[in-house]
């Protein structure tokens, strides 16, 4: 029988008493006495202050492409990050419309191209806009 990691790790936490636990703790990778839980790494925070609405509770009208209006989005960066050109892609007519982005793609500058290119595209076009979970869409409420 060969125990894994976590059954040898845990066994040396909960022996360790006194002179030994120091001595454990000094040649632990972490330096730490006590181990921290392991439901305790699992935790994902956000990226962001304020987190995008996920893919999954997009309402199911989006999915059908019935109603036009709702685009999807993308960034297409170049060779070593020098270059980028954003696409918004309307999901029933497959229209496309590109961004130019000659600044670099930051999350300011995608929202300026997003906005300046869909300032053209009438409001009844305009319900939701689908991205993915990129930094360069960090400020998608400004967009609006």
């Amino acid at each position: 029988m060969n125990p894994c990691v976590e059954t040898i790790y845990q066994s040396i936490f909960i022996q360790a008493k006194g002179t030994l636990r120091k001595e454990i703790a000094s040649l632990m990778r972490q330096g730490r006495v006590r181990r921290r839980p392991v439901a305790y790494s699992r935790q994902v925070r956000p990226r962001f202050k304020d987190p995008m609405v996920m893919i999954s509770e997009r309402p199911a009208s989006v999915e059908d492409r019935a109603l036009p209006g709702h685009w999807e989005g993308d960034l297409i960066i170049g060779a070593k990050g020098r270059s980028a050109v954003g696409t918004l892609v309307e999901r029933s007519t497959r229209y496309t419309l590109l961004l130019y982005l000659p600044n670099g793609h930051t999350a300011t500058e995608v929202q300026d191209a997003i906005i300046d290119k869909l300032a053209d595209v009438p409001h009844s076009l305009r319900l939701s806009l689908t991205w993915d979970q990129g930094s360069e869409l960090a400020q998608h409420r400004k967009i609006g």
